[in-house]
């Protein structure tokens, strides 16, 4: 009994479990419904608001396009006004200019009407004067045009023959000037350094300690510097200096780069300094070649010897009298070279004369011939032209110059050591020219100050700005110039610099 009790129970419970599901189903199902509903709605409220909000902002964009189109065209309106307004001025200045330019040639016609009219009764006039010349001269004008042309042959003839020799005895009188003339015009077309000479030179130290060094243990370095180069080199009290001393300027050239490499390096012993004094040897033979090819390039003078070459090398490191013997030598065979031009001679061989008439300077010889000698065995040995050797023979008068390229070289040479400023002057006279402008020019009343620059080329004056005027200043200027070129000796010309003026100075503080 209690089995038929449970059984409905059950089935009525789960009959109303399942009506309790597909109730809460069906409203949890119509919630959905309704949150879908919604959410649809507010898409679509949210749609409109966007496209409201893009139809609002497109009205906006096309209404600032709108009004930037119109101000542009309202500004290519302007434009076109100004330009219209231009081109109708413009079109009234040419119809202007166009009635103008009427009104002259009307001007202009009737002016060439007038000048015509004219012409015609100069011509009448000139006809009927010609006729009546005729009438009083009795001849024709062509036998009048005969007698002024005879005349005038003779006249001629005349002033031409007084011109001839009034050119003749100016030709004579002024023969020496005009050789005189190629000389100094030759002159003017060349110009070369000037170097100082010097039988020693000075290597400097980075300090005192570095003497011991270059002396070395008991003296080795300096033994094995002095024996490979030939030179003497003297290590006294001088602070951070050696001296090195030597005839030989080649072997000072040597000495004196090695020095100044094993200083730098700081490595000295005796490998050391062979190593460097071997390849500093062969640098320098190669600048003896270098600077020797270099002057015969620019002088264009070829077929020249190795040996010939190696000597005239050298003389680029040997100077006379303040004078580099290779720029000297180049010099003497460019003016030569001039002057045979002018003259006439042989260019070719009168330059190569002037370059090798020192050449004896750069040949090491133990025998008692002196350079032109010496110059001229080598320049015979190696078959030069008998006038090139007499040139490098005679340029001292050690023989008679046998031609005229011989002269020539010799007057090349004379010119080339001569002329002011290519031999250097003492020290002493330098300074005493120096000190001798000043006092010249500080014995002048109102002169302040004076100083001598530019290697006593310019005196600079410093004058009192009250005690001289302006005025006074250009007389004062010109007094001075006046006692330089009475008093004193000089090349060239010097500047005379008169400064005059006020300086006001106030600090602000």
């Amino acid at each position: 009994m209690n089995i038929f009790f449970v059984i409905p129970l059950c089935l009525v419970s789960i009959i109303l479990g399942w009506l309790i599901r597909w109730t809460y189903a069906r409203f949890k199902l119509t919630s959905i419904e309704q949150k879908a509903v919604r959410l649809n709605e507010e898409a679509i409220k949210d749609a409109e608001a966007k496209s409201k909000e893009l139809l609002i902002e497109t009205r906006d964009l096309l209404l600032k396009e709108q009004q930037q189109q119109e101000r542009e065209a309202r500004e290519r309106r302007g434009e076109l006004q100004k330009t219209e307004r231009r081109l109708l001025t413009k079109e009234e200045n040419l119809e202007r200019k166009q009635s103008e330019l009427e009104v002259q040639k009307r001007e202009l016609s009737d002016k060439e009407m007038v000048h015509a009219q004219r012409d015609k009764a100069l011509s009448e006039m000139e006809s009927n004067w010609v006729l009546e010349l005729e009438r009083v001269a009795s001849m024709t004008s062509d036998e009048a045009k005969q007698l002024i042309i005879e005349n005038l042959q003779v006249d001629a003839k005349r002033d031409a023959q007084i011109i001839i020799n009034k050119i003749e005895q100016e030709a004579q009188l002024k023969a020496d000037k005009l050789a005189r003339d190629i000389i100094v015009s030759t002159i003017q077309r060349i110009a070369t350094e000037v170097s100082s000479e010097v039988t020693v030179t000075t290597v400097s130290l980075p300090g005192d300690e570095m003497k011991g060094r270059i002396i070395g243990r008991e003296g080795r370095n300096i033994r094995t510097l002095e024996t490979l180069t030939g030179v003497d080199i003297i290590i006294d009290d001088t602070p951070e200096a050696v001296v090195i001393s030597c005839f030989d300027p080649v072997r000072k050239e040597i000495a004196r780069v090695s020095l100044e490499r094993l200083v730098q390096d700081g490595r000295i012993h005796p490998a050391r300094i062979e190593e460097v004094v071997t390849k500093v040897t062969k640098e320098i033979t190669r600048v003896i070649i270098e600077e020797a090819d270099k002057v015969l390039f620019d002088l264009g003078i070829h077929n020249m010897s190795q040996e010939m070459i190696r000597a005239l090398g050298k003389l680029h490191f040997r100077t006379s009298y303040g004078q580099n013997v290779l720029n000297h030598s180049k010099e003497v065979a460019i003016l030569a070279g001039m002057i045979a031009s002018e003259v006439g001679a042989d260019r070719e061989i009168a330059r190569r004369g002037g370059l090798l008439h020192d050449i004896g300077k750069g040949i090491e010889s133990d025998g008692d011939a002196n350079h032109a000698e010496m110059g001229a065995d080598l320049a015979k040995r190696l078959g030069e032209d008998p006038r090139v050797i007499n040139a490098i023979l005679s340029h001292h008068d050690d023989i008679e110059p046998s031609c005229i390229e011989s002269v020539i070289v010799q007057i090349a040479d004379a010119i080339s050591a001569a002329r002011p400023g290519a031999r250097r002057e003492t020290i002493d006279n330098y300074i005493k020219r120096l000190e001798n402008l000043e006092h010249i020019a500080e014995s002048f009343s109102g002169v302040d100050k004076a100083f001598a620059i530019q290697a006593g080329r310019e005196l600079r004056i410093l004058v009192n700005n009250e005690s001289v005027s302006d005025d006074g200043a250009k007389e004062i200027a010109k007094g001075i110039a006046g006692r330089i070129e009475a008093e004193l000796r000089y090349p060239g010309r010097i500047k005379v610099t008169i400064i005059r003026e006020t300086r006001v100075v106030e600090y602000a503080r």
